[in-house]
């Protein structure tokens, strides 16, 4: 009785402190994430109040927190909609691999991690945050700019991703063979192919055989076969986190959208336990160690993704201030870079703090690249533009020349919706 009592007033406080500091981030315009990253580094081990009695459920609220966030993921895209981002976006999306992926791997040889360690901090630093970038997109009134549906094109492409990622991941961690992991690739390919195939083919069948008008009912088909999936996922090193992704791809119309509105709180709720989880196995002493080569780690990887942004923005024809937009806006990092960090703590302890550290400096800086890139590169340019250099010859007179075709700038001032 003791043990209860303890575990509902650890657990209690912990959800409340959660639901403060969301309303604090909310107020003073930030993503929680980092927030919770820090609450779990000031109750875990070596923290200033340890949690004891309600480690074990914590964990467990974790792993649903992560099905969870793929399972929403999953169902904000449809089958069509993934298939015409693989089409159009599939060069974007190779640029940001090799961009962004590289310099993690890169890194984690450098610490002497070994091929399992490079391959987790490489999609630690590939993979941008579809939460907080969503967030900052609605906050600075841009959903209506042209070089918006790039930037969710190339997010699109990194979570589908993702599919073939985890498992290759998954099975390096397990420690299988070349065969082994071949194995597990194909299985997690094949299965990718099939829900695809199924929801194109046969999409409104598999919804109508979940959907129900009542919302307790379709709340626990939705979850209950979502659980299931992800363990049988998990039971073939495919990855719980890709089944439950597989899910939500294989749902569509009222069913996705009312299963949506449902399970929207509960993803938030055990996606904030999962945040603080991650930041409990970390001890706070290990952080500062660390700090050094998560900053130069971050600064890269922040220039890398403005990079992609631009490339993609440009092969989509928009104007120099949207391609800087759109890389300001791909910079933040958050809950997918923290999902491989807790698959990988297992087996490389050494990539928790500096995913940790990694992800509170991206997070926070992801939201004012967005904001001031491209201000801070017309002012930039205005300043080195000023005044005509000794010796050569004044600006012709007349109205400037037209810009060259596919390279038109945009004309709406930052931070409003463009034209369609």
């Amino acid at each position: 009785m003791h043990d209860t009592t303890a575990l509902l007033i650890e657990l209690g406080a912990v959800i409340l402190g959660l639901g403060l500091i969301g309303r604090f981030a909310g107020r003073v315009g930030l993503s929680p994430i980092p927030l919770y990253l820090l609450a779990g580094l000031a109750f875990g081990h070596g923290g200033l109040l340890p949690l004891n009695a309600s480690e074990d459920f914590v964990a467990v609220g974790a792993e649903i927190g992560v099905i969870l966030l793929l399972l929403l993921l999953g169902l904000e895209y449809s089958a069509s909609e993934l298939v015409t981002s693989l089409k159009t976006q599939y060069p974007s999306g190779a640029v940001d691999f090799a961009l962004n992926a590289v310099p993690g791997a890169v890194a984690g040889l450098l610490l002497g991690w070994g091929p399992t360690g490079a391959v987790a901090l490489a999609g630690v630093t590939w993979i941008s945050s579809s939460g907080v970038i969503a967030k900052v997109l609605t906050d600075l009134g841009r959903l209506g700019n042209r070089e918006t549906p790039v930037i969710l094109g190339v997010l699109v492409i990194e979570d589908l991703s993702m599919a073939v990622y985890l498992p290759l991941l998954t099975a390096l961690l397990a420690g299988v063979g070349l065969a082994g992991g071949s194995i597990t690739l194909l299985i997690a390919l094949g299965a990718v192919g099939l829900v695809l195939y199924a929801a194109l083919r046969h999409g409104r069948v598999i919804s109508r055989a979940v959907s129900s008008d009542n919302p307790e009912m379709l709340l626990l088909v939705v979850l209950g076969l979502t659980v299931l999936v992800a363990g049988i996922a998990q039971q073939l090193q495919v990855s719980a986190a890709v089944g439950a992704f597989l899910v939500g791809i294989a749902l569509s119309g009222e069913v996705a959208e009312g299963a949506r509105k449902l399970l929207t709180p509960l993803r938030d709720l055990f996606a904030a336990v999962f945040f603080v989880f991650f930041g409990l196995s970390t001890a706070p002493a290990d952080i500062p160690p660390v700090l050094l080569p998560a900053l130069l780690l971050a600064l890269v990887t922040a220039a890398t993704k403005i990079v992609t942004g631009w490339y993609a923005a440009r092969r989509a024809g928009i104007g120099a201030r949207g391609r800087l937009r759109a890389g300001g806006a791909l910079v933040a990092r958050g809950e997918f870079s923290i999902v491989i960090a807790g698959l990988a703590v297992g087996t490389e302890p050494r990539i928790g703090p500096i995913a940790t550290a990694y992800v509170l400096i991206l997070v926070v800086l992801g939201p004012l690249t967005a904001r001031w890139t491209e201000p801070a590169v017309g002012r930039l340019r205005g300043l080195l533009g000023r005044g005509t250099p000794a010796g050569s010859a004044p600006p012709p007179a007349g109205p400037p020349a037209p810009p060259p075709a596919g390279h038109e700038e945009l004309a709406e001032a930052p931070g409003t919706p463009a034209a369609s």
